[in-house]
Order: C-alpha cells, then sequence, then structure tokens
C-alpha cells in the first residue's frame, strides 16, 4: 500500500501555497522567501494539524527573528552571529516545548542574518508578517483545496490487508501440512509488510479523526471510524497468529492424508472468507470450525499427564490446530450480526 495524499494532491497543494504566499508578500513589497519556508513546512496531512502546528510556528519563528536581530546588532555578519542565532533559537525553543517550529524559527534566524543590513526593528516586524502570511495561506489552503478524506485509502487499505492475510493463511497451512521442511522466511517479510500496513491504516483513521473538528460530514461518519477500529483489531490479532504459525519448529507432522485435507479444507473455507467478506456463510464456516475442534480433541488425548510434556513442548500438531481454531473463532466474532451493530450503538 502507498500513500496516496502526498503524491498527489499534497504536492498540488504546496504549490499553490508557495505561489499565493509569494504574490501577496510581493504586494507587500516584503521579501517572500521566510513566508514560502513557512507555507511549505505547514501543509499538514490534516487542516487541524496545520492550524495547531501554526499556533507553534508562529511564535518560535518570532524567537527566531529576535535573536537574529539581537545577534546582528552586537556582531553584525559574521559567522559568529549565524552560529549564535541558530544556537540560542534551538534552545530556547525546546526549553518551551515549540518543538513544531524549531526548524522554521532556525531557518528564519539564520536566513536574516544575510538579508538585515538595516532597520532591524523594522526588519524583525516584517519577519512576523511574513511567517503570518505563509501561516495562514498555507493553512487555507489545506482547508479549501482538496480537502484531506482518508476515507477511500481506510476502506481500500483493511479490504486488501483481509485479502493478503486470507492469502499468507492458505500458504501458511499449505507449507505446515506439506512442504515441512520448507522455511517461511519469504512469508515472515509479508507479515512485517502486513504490520507496517496495519499502523499506516491506523494513521490514516487518526488523521480522518482529527478532521471532524474542522468538517461536520467526518464527525457524522464517527460509526465509520469506530467500525475501520474494529476491522483494524481483528487484523492485529490475526497477524499475532500468523506470526505465531510461522515461528512453529518445523518437523514433519503426524496427521494422515485424510486429517491434511480436513484441515486444508477448513483453511482454504477461512481464506475466502477473510478475501470475499459479502459471501461469509455463518453456517458453513462453524460446520468447518467443528470438523477442526473435532480434531484437536482427538490430537489432545495423545497429550497424556503422565507424558510430562510442559506447554513450550506441545507438539506441532497440537499448536497448529490451536491456531487455527482461535483464528477461526475471531472471524466467527468479526461476521457476527450483532457485533457488527457494536460501532452503531457506540454513537448513538
Amino acid at each position: 500500500m502507498r500513500s496516496f495524499h502526498f503524491n498527489g494532491s499534497r504536492i498540488v497543494k504546496t504549490g499553490i501555497a508557495i505561489f499565493l504566499t509569494a504574490i501577496i508578500c510581493e504586494w507587500f513589497n516584503w521579501p517572500p522567501v521566510f513566508a514560502v519556508i513557512t507555507a511549505i513546512v505547514t501543509i499538514e496531512p490534516t487542516v487541524s494539524d496545520s492550524i495547531k502546528k501554526g499556533f507553534v510556528r508562529f511564535p518560535a519563528s518570532a524567537i527566531g527573528s529576535a535573536f537574529a536581530v539581537l545577534f546582528i546588532t552586537l556582531f553584525g555578519n559574521s559567522p559568529i552571529t549565524y552560529t549564535l542565532a541558530a544556537v540560542a533559537t534551538i534552545l530556547v525553543c525546546y526549553r518551551l516545548n515549540l518543538h513544531a517550529g524549531l526548524l522554521v524559527a532556525t531557518l528564519t534566524a539564520v536566513a536574516m542574518v544575510e538579508v538585515i543590513h538595516s532597520n532591524y526593528l523594522i526588519a524583525f516586524f516584517i519577519r512576523l508578517g511574513t511567517t503570518t502570511v505563509g501561516l495562514l495561506v498555507s493553512t487555507a489552503v489545506n482547508m479549501l483545496v482538496f480537502p484531506p478524506n482518508y476515507r477511500k485509502d481506510i476502506l481500500t487499505s483493511i479490504q486488501s490487508i483481509g485479502e493478503r492475510a486470507g492469502s499468507m493463511l492458505e500458504r501458511t497451512f499449505r507449507k505446515n501440512l506439506y512442504d515441512e521442511h520448507e522455511d517461511h522466511l519469504g512469508e515472515r517479510e509479508n507479515l512485517k509488510q502486513l504490520t507496517k500496513d496495519i499502523k499506516r491504516t491506523e494513521t490514516f483513521i487518526n488523521f480522518q479523526r482529527n478532521e471532524s473538528k474542522i468538517y461536520p460530514w467526518v464527525k457524522n461518519r464517527e460509526a465509520e471510524l469506530l467500525m475501520a477500529e474494529r476491522q483494524l483489531t481483528f487484523l492485529h490479532n490475526l497477524e499475532f497468529h500468523l506470526g505465531t504459525l510461522l515461528h512453529i519448529p518445523r518437523q514433519i507432522t503426524s496427521w494422515t492424508p485424510t486429517e491434511r485435507h480436513v484441515i486444508m479444507q477448513a483453511v482454504t473455507q477461512l481464506a475466502h472468507d477473510l478475501k470475499h467478506s459479502i459471501d461469509y456463510d455463518p453456517e458453513k464456516h462453524r460446520a468447518q470450525l467443528q470438523h477442526v475442534t473435532d480434531l484437536f480433541w482427538e490430537d489432545t488425548k495423545c497429550i497424556t499427564a503422565d507424558e510430562g510434556i510442559h506447554p513450550s513442548q506441545f507438539p506441532p500438531e497440537f499448536v497448529i490446530l490451536y491456531e487455527l481454531i482461535t483464528i477461526y473463532d475471531l472471524v466467527d466474532q468479526y461476521y457476527d450480526p450483532a457485533s457488527l451493530k457494536v460501532a452503531q450503538k457506540e454513537v448513538q
């Protein structure tokens, strides 16, 4: 999965913000470079972030400008001026927890050393003016031009993750049942990517929820966001159990061909449920679960107390069936009609 916003709309919005900021500064006869720098870094993934960080970047830029004027007055345009202006700005912004504005403030401080030659006080207020223009223009552009909307990305991502998890589940069990000597190195890499995509989708959901303070239409879809979070929780659990299956020690299992067929048939049905949720059949799902459960209890009878087997020494057959039953139970709970209404009830 890729981040769609940065490669498309965010680039366009950044270009528009730069253009408008430069025009406004030229109209006031102000040097546009400081305003443009501010505009570039203020285009955030969400409008709420642009506003919140704007309140941090303005005082930070004021601090950088003040230090630049101070050290130019004391030392003129010299290497020590650049050094002191940058270091002092970083220290003060850090102490005041103005971390989001630290970069802009430092760039402003060192850039001002080169362009200020007289009228230091006037130059200071001009810097504040250009910073304000950059903040306001970029925030307005972010709000009005291609407003951040991660709904499509969230839905597409969750569907993609579910489909890939189903394919991984099928491949993993096929190797565990028929290719005991083949390792899962490739699948472990796939699982790492799956984990990254789940975390990225969580970020999209957070972005979308942050916009509820700005756009009423986002707030009205809170039930949808809760459902997406619930889907991700399920995928997190599925990811954990897939990881367990991938780390089962490689050894030959004792199942008969018939037993392997029963297990693989259940896995295939489970993978289909994950890939095509619209076709989910609860009766068929539970029938397959019953077959696997019966096989599990038959294998469990072989593990007697007097064998002294420690849980970490359970045979692979036991662990594989246990994980399969657990995943079946997760899917059954997830697709349960009553459970699907939980998100809607929580916002009523």
